[in-house]
């Protein structure tokens, strides 16, 4: 079977693997006082040019996102999200069960836009009863979004500009950060990210590592105590090397985005492929998640051959599917994938 359901299905980059190797007999102190995440917070600081910035390691996407948005907020503030947001969808009401409401906003193509949540903004405000309701107290985004879309600078300029001006951090989830960075299609850098969100991580999960978030406060901003809110919520691991040794390795010599730039290379090769033997794209994504539309019988002929991810149904008779291209992804893979459509 070929695997093209997600971009975490393969396991570490063999960098990783071997560094585990090399230092797994070193004795070091826990909760993350060992060298390795030493380095890798500077590694991770350097790369966004900011020394000044703030740098935590956790464990998954979920976890993070739930963190970050319950530290940040009081108990009486909700996060706007688009409707089509993961905190939104995909992640089983971790924001809500921590206490937080999730502010919905209909998107376009995945993203929010700068006029929309300030006219929610204000309209929440105008309301003579909004003191018995859910404070908008935070905004979040993806880059990519679910959709594998991405905000141009000028968006994400507009989205910053509107929570300065209601005193509310922008909060980007970055679990696919890297292919975002290392698209063609973008004029967002690290340096802008860093410059425009209070706070963003890098997906290492999804992007070569076994598991792995760094979450970057930009501005010295991170939440009192954020330590022993990270172990309050069962996220302290003990072997805090675990994700210091792989963010080390991740951002040493570039990997991070030398492989991000592999996974659009074959997206790219991908999103060919199926144009060129006359599939419809549902969205022209730029990113390595790509939108396939399948009539019902295609789509059983191929899921006996290659797996792929059930998106959403179009019609009674044709749905769109998602193919994820990764770190891992090879051209033989791509080569198999042409002969079976």
């Amino acid at each position: 079977m070929l695997h093209f359901e997600c971009d975490y299905v393969m396991g570490a980059h063999p960098k990783i693997l071997a560094k585990f190797t090399e230092t797994n007999m070193e004795a070091y102190p826990g909760y993350g006082n060992d060298p390795y995440t030493a380095s890798a917070k500077e590694k991770v600081k350097n790369a966004c040019g900011n020394p000044d910035a703030e740098v935590h390691l956790l464990t998954g996407g979920t976890q993070t996102n739930k963190i970050v948005i319950d530290s940040m907020l009081r108990s009486y503030e909700g996060v706007i999200a688009a409707t089509t947001g993961h905190v939104s969808l995909h992640e089983a009401g971790a924001i809500e069960a921590s206490g937080h409401k999730v502010l919905q906003i209909q998107g376009k193509d995945g993203k929010l836009c700068a006029e929309d949540v300030e006219k929610y903004i204000e309209n929440f405000y105008a309301d003579p009863s909004h003191e018995h309701m859910v404070f908008p107290g935070m905004v979040y985004i993806s880059h990519p979004t679910e959709y594998g879309t991405l905000y141009t600078k000028a968006e994400l300029k507009a989205l910053s500009e509107v929570c300065k001006k209601f005193d509310i951090p922008l909060f980007m989830d970055g679990a696919r950060l890297g292919y975002g960075l290392m698209s063609k299609n973008t004029d967002v850098t690290l340096a802008d990210i860093n410059e425009l969100c209070d706070v963003f991580y890098f997906g290492g999960t999804k992007v070569g590592a076994l598991c792995g978030e760094a979450v970057v406060f930009t501005h010295k901003n991170t939440p009192k105590h954020f330590f022993t809110f990270i172990k309050q919520n069962g996220a302290l691991l003990a072997k805090g090397r675990l994700l210091g040794v792989q963010f080390d390795t991740l951002f040493t010599d570039g990997l991070y985005f030398e492989i991000s730039k592999n996974a659009i290379e074959m997206a790219e090769k991908l999103k060919k492929i199926f144009t060129e033997k006359g599939y419809e794209l549902f969205i022209n994504s730029p990113t390595n998640q790509q939108f396939i539309i399948l009539n019902n019988a295609k789509m059983a002929e191929l899921q006996e051959k290659v797996v792929f991810e059930f998106w959403e149904r179009l019609d009674e008779d044709r749905a769109v599917v998602r193919f994820c291209t990764s770190w891992a992804t090879t051209e033989k893979d791509l080569e198999e994938l042409s002969k079976i459509i």
